[in-house]
């Protein structure tokens, strides 16, 4: 290992070649076996920040760095050029020490230390690029398989809308166990949102945060915590949370009062729920299965299903998943969330609710499923959602919800999700 391979510049650096050379994202190469494995909490926390940063800002720092390049270095070459562009342009950090981390980046690498000159010289030139040309280069544009989809869908200045939220990242939402908002807010120095979620804006260490070692809050975007709401737990109510992890909305229900079992395929991530009922002081059944094959004893009154799906309504907090993803990877993903729906139902008992929701901005993760499974079950129907925080946009065909990251600008953007309020007869 060289003097450099155990900065967080260095893992940064892996971070973004790891995801743009071999279609991984940040969270695969997170482990500790991974880039970030011999850093300690706060070099983690700056190498990703530092990747997901260059992510963010990719086609920017391209369009910096053309000027001065005469033909297109080498991979490795070109994510250190990114890389530092970001660094000094973005994060505003000094040019004098980003321009020698990544000099000495370049000659410890393979394969790039002839090339530590070219990176020293392209660099001076970039650090002495006026802020209101870096400002002026616009948001990133996401790639053409996902842009074109989103343009059918919903309109060029909705995904022009889109791409500035991506661009401007995403603050920390809470979910408070209580449901006390304001309370929480006040506690740890945030805004209460309209929907019951508290947001928290700027760096923060979120184990610091008063009441996280109580389990008085968890984290959770404020999308993502909408469907459990609209699923209406109550005490005793007999719940299936399925494709549970990694377990906010468990521990919704589970606050409510609601017997819940939850199920998900990947026992590393039912471990982190686990982890989070225990922090909490809540309980829920948890199962290690396959919703597909798991068959449970007695039918549940109401199902949440937060099926699988292309992620790519979170892209504002994963910009890595543009890069990681093609549409080829997300096709089979749309035969699989039937077959979700089609399980979910047959376990559910008559008169019982099915939540259905994707994380994505795709109509064929959303919309068309919803379409699909009325017509596929005539003893389907849809059911209106109904809360006094349902903004008019946000309404959908069949009663659902379309949340996308432009919604909410002035507040700093919301997840993309769909969610669907399905009720089988009696």
């Amino acid at each position: 290992m060289s003097r450099n391979e155990d900065t967080p510049r260095a893992a940064a650096l892996r971070l973004l070649t790891g995801v743009l050379d071999e279609g991984r994202t940040v969270a695969e190469l997170s482990g500790p076996e991974g880039p970030m494995g011999v850093l300690d909490p706060a070099g983690r926390a700056r190498a990703q920040r530092l990747a997901l940063a260059t992510l963010r800002h990719l086609g920017a720092a391209d369009a910096i760095l053309k000027p001065h390049l005469r033909k297109a270095p080498p991979p490795a070459v070109r994510a250190i050029l990114r890389l530092a562009t970001v660094e000094m342009l973005q994060e505003g950090a000094a040019p004098h020490g980003v321009v020698n981390a990544a000099v000495t980046m370049a000659r410890d690498g393979r394969g790039t230390k002839a090339m530590a000159g070219l990176v020293n010289a392209v660099l001076r030139k970039v650090a002495e690029t006026p802020q209101h040309a870096w400002k002026a280069q616009g948001p990133q544009r996401l790639p053409g398989w996902l842009r074109g989809r989103l343009d059918s869908a919903c309109g060029r200045a909705a995904v022009t809308g889109i791409e500035a939220a991506h661009a401007a990242g995403a603050p920390l939402d809470l979910t408070p166990k209580d449901g006390d908002a304001v309370a929480l807010a006040a506690r740890v120095g945030g805004v209460a949102l309209p929907t019951g979620s508290v947001r928290v804006t700027g760096p923060v260490q979120v184990s610091a945060l008063p009441g996280y070692e109580a389990g008085d809050w968890w984290v959770q975007d404020a999308a993502a915590a909408l469907p459990a709401k609209l699923l209406a737990p109550r005490p005793g109510l007999r719940v299936f949370d399925l494709c549970a992890a990694p377990g906010g909305k468990t521990l919704q229900l589970a606050a409510a009062g609601a017997e819940v079992t939850a199920v998900d395929i990947s026992e590393a991530r039912m471990a982190r729920v686990e982890e989070n009922l225990a922090r909490t002081d809540l309980s829920a059944e948890l199962i290690v299965a396959d919703v597909l094959d798991w068959a449970p004893s007695t039918p549940a009154e109401a199902i949440l299903l937060d099926a699988p799906c292309s992620a790519t309504g979170t892209v504002r907090r994963h910009p890595d998943l543009p890069f990681a993803k093609d549409a080829a990877g997300i096709k089979p993903l749309f035969e699989l969330q039937a077959r979700l729906i089609d399980r979910a139902l047959a376990m559910l008992g008559p008169g019982g609710r099915l939540v259905y929701c994707t994380c994505s901005l795709l109509p064929e993760e959303g919309e068309a499923q919803t379409a699909a499974a009325l017509d596929r079950h005539a003893d389907l129907s849809a059911i209106p959602a109904e809360a006094p925080w349902i903004e008019p946009g946000w309404r959908t065909d069949h009663g659902a919800l379309r949340l996308r990251p432009d919604f909410w600008a002035d507040r700093g953007g919301i997840d993309g999700f769909y969610i669907a309020v399905l009720g089988k007869t009696g």
